[in-house]
């Protein structure tokens, strides 16, 4: 984890479950929009957010896209780390080997890192 970049511009407090609303959607649109203009993005997920970044999503249940696929395609725009709050996995009885190969846990003291390094600040 780099927390000594300066040059981070936004970051997105991802902190909603990956279908029942739009906001992952809207927060996945938010990141690829922003890099599309290069600008850095610290992407995070918290909370129920962190059922975004679960590895092998089936949504054909319900009609609906996967939203791990758009995630996983993110490096092709520049952002190669996904983070996820350790205690939003531990309270919910995730761990690491469930979650996308690109996402790297992440402390409450370093999100509080990643926040104060950042010119904008999106929780969706």
């Amino acid at each position: 984890m780099n927390t000594t970049n300066s040059n981070t511009n936004i970051t997105l407090l991802a902190r909603s479950a990956p279908y029942g609303s739009d906001a992952a959607k809207l927060c996945l649109d938010i990141s690829i929009a922003a890099a599309v203009f290069e600008q850095t993005v610290t992407y995070i997920f918290l909370d129920d957010g962190v059922y975004q970044v679960l590895n092998n999503q089936d949504s054909s249940a319900i009609n609906s896209k996967a939203l791990g696929k758009g995630l996983e395609a993110l490096s092709l725009y520049g952002i190669e780390k996904l983070y996820a709050d350790e205690d939003s996995l531990r309270e919910r009885n995730l761990s690491l080997n469930q979650l996308l190969p690109q996402v790297e846990l992440v402390s409450a003291e370093a999100i509080k890192i990643f926040i104060s390094q950042s010119k904008s600040v999106m929780t969706l």
